[in-house]
């Protein structure tokens, strides 16, 4: 006896039957059950959705003997011959094999011809975009001004390709993804129409993995029971399909809260030894970065809504408290953003192994004020309000990874005093703690809110060292507090000089100046919230109008050092151009290429 797929088996008879396109279902159930039929539909979808499905239980109710009426009898003489695709009448087309212009033309000549054993002639063509143009053209006509008594379906899963023309003839319906709620129903219903005992966690495995598609998870189903035992468990099923098992995600999971690289790499030839399949690892993965990142916003509200297994739901809520917000959302995004690339690299072994190792060092990939001081502490607190991330205490050395104008790093850097070229205080001066500490005045600032602020006035401002990449930081923190800051685009591009009790800002261009002196009172009132009251005196430089280059030339030539090689070599300046960052006042500090 010929085994029937479970796909086959179980296809739906009737529209009361069909899963998941309840809109579909009311349009072309009423047409039947008023004798109304259009005289083309499109039945637009992914894969596995229902679209020829629907179309056979369309031409059995509209040929029906007991139509018209809503939904086909399948009794009669009719509906069993057109479920056994032997109906004269009802004529299925493959558009991928009968898709040349001749083809066209043939079936439009069959339609001349009135319905010999039904009420209705139909012509369900699947595949329908693959049909040539010249064949779309032929069909116009026909469509436009169909016989009496003919019905067109076309199923495809690529309507884009479809000519306009064709579209503005057709009552088009889309046909959409099955939520894995309505897939996980439906195995249900064929579980135990199967008389199978099983897990719900192993259905709810199968209808995440179809990824909407009705075919593709009862396909998934069959191969499980075929492969599984007499009950259907998630760990079986697992393994049947390839998927990665709850302990390789608990023990990834595991080496990313704690940034261990080492388990992360080895997390990732564990499931390539395993044969997993990569692109559901990927999505299972990015499923449990957004179940975690609402677990760690909404708590039990969240909980409740995601409607997860009980052991899932004690897992995820146990390793949602490892991680901050932050982290979490932007993890989520990070594998959102790799999956495409991964399954589709040439090397995906190596490209999953770099998307893990960089979540594994993602606090120190990103700026920490969007991390909140996840790399001071990479486990935050469980019971953490959204914003409480900002008050925990901040590392004291350089943010890592701080977005800032690398030029603006180096001059500041370079402006800066080093520790031993400090001089030492005066004997009869008390010599402050600070002094002595390791780490910056600024830190205190940073951490603190207003109570600390205030205090930071008294502290003494030889200690007091200034970093543009950490103001910048603080500016965003007091606007998300609410408080008078600039926003960052206004800080981003400057050039800066920050030393001896003046701030001086150069913006290199007139619309970055316009933007600076449009928040100069919320760019003062920073100042003085992050200088602690001892604020620098603010100094805002227009940018320097640009030179010709025969001016550049003219000065270049003046310097001492190439006078030598003009009277010796006999060197003459072809070309000299203008640097965005100049050099030393009153030099181009611009590159000049000579020849003899």
């Amino acid at each position: 006896m010929k085994h029937l797929s479970l796909a086959a088996r179980y296809r739906p008879q009737t529209f009361a039957e069909v899963a998941g396109q309840e809109m579909v279902v009311a349009a072309l159930s009423r047409a039947a059950e008023r004798d109304s039929p259009a005289p083309a539909y499109l039945l637009s979808g992914t894969r596995g959705v229902g679209k020829t499905t629907i179309a056979r239980i369309f031409a059995k109710a509209l040929n029906c003997e007991h139509a018209p009426a809503a939904e086909p009898c399948n009794e009669c003489a009719q509906c069993r011959k057109i479920a056994a695709g032997a109906h004269v009448d009802v004529t299925e087309i493959d558009g991928a094999s009968n898709n040349s212009v001749e083809d066209a033309r043939a079936l439009r000549e069959h339609i001349g011809y009135a319905p010999m054993d039904g009420r209705y002639k139909v012509f369900i063509i699947d595949e329908a975009h693959m049909l040539s143009r010249s064949a779309f053209n032929a069909l116009l006509k026909t469509l436009e001004e169909p016989p009496e008594r003919v019905v067109f379906i076309f199923a495809t899963t690529e309507a884009h390709k479809f000519p306009v023309t064709i579209v503005s003839r057709c009552q088009h319906f889309v046909f959409r993804h099955l939520g894995e709620d309505a897939l996980a129903a439906h195995l249900v219903r064929t579980l135990h129409a199967e008389g199978r005992d099983y897990e719900d966690a192993a259905v709810r495995l199968i209808a995440r993995r179809a990824a909407g598609s009705v075919r593709d998870a009862m396909s998934l189903l069959d191969q499980t029971l075929a492969l599984g035992g007499a009950r259907l468990d998630a760990e079986t099923t697992r393994q049947v399909l390839g998927l990665a098992g709850q302990e390789l995600f608990t023990r990834l999971f595991g080496a990313l809260s704690t940034q261990d690289c080492a388990e992360a790499a080895a997390t990732s030839r564990a499931l390539l030894t395993q044969g997993v399949d990569i692109g559901f690892f990927l999505r299972e993965l990015a499923g449990h970065w957004r179940n975690l990142f609402l677990l760690r916003q909404g708590g039990g509200a969240a909980l409740a809504a995601l409607s997860l297994p009980e052991d899932e739901a004690a897992w995820l809520t146990t390793t949602a408290g490892n991680f901050s917000a932050p982290h979490l959302h932007a993890a989520w995004q990070m594998t959102l953003d790799a999956q495409r690339g991964i399954t589709q690299s040439p090397e995906p072994a190596a490209a999953l192994e770099l998307l893990l190792l960089n979540l594994a060092l993602l606090p120190r990939l990103l700026p920490l004020e969007r991390l909140d001081g996840l790399s001071a502490a990479p486990q935050g607190q469980a019971g953490d309000a959204p914003g409480a991330a900002l008050a925990r205490p901040k590392p004291p050395t350089a943010p890592v990874g701080e977005q800032a104008p690398t030029k603006d790093i180096a001059r500041e850097t370079a402006t800066q005093p080093a520790p031993s070229a400090a001089p030492k205080p005066a004997p009869a001066e008390p010599a402050p703690t600070a002094e002595t500490a390791p780490e910056p005045a600024p830190k205190t600032v940073e951490q603190s809110g207003g109570a600390e602020r205030a205090g930071k006035a008294t502290a003494a401002p030889a200690t007091f060292q200034p970093d543009w990449a950490s103001f910048c930081a603080f500016c965003a923190r007091e606007l998300e507090a609410g408080r008078p800051a600039p926003p960052a685009h206004a800080l981003h591009g400057l050039e800066v000089d920050w030393q001896d009790g003046t701030l001086q800002l150069r913006a290199p261009a007139r619309a970055l100046l316009h933007q600076v002196e449009k928040h100069r009172p919320a760019l003062e009132a920073a100042l003085a919230a992050y200088c602690g009251g001892a604020a620098p005196t603010l100094d805002i430089v227009a940018p320097r109008p640009r030179r010709s280059q025969g001016e550049l030339m003219a000065e270049f030539s003046k310097r001492p050092e190439l006078q030598h090689c003009f009277e010796v070599l006999g060197a003459e300046l072809a070309h000299c151009t203008e640097m965005a960052a100049p050099g030393a006042p009153g030099t181009s500090g611009a590159p000049a290429s000579g020849k003899p």
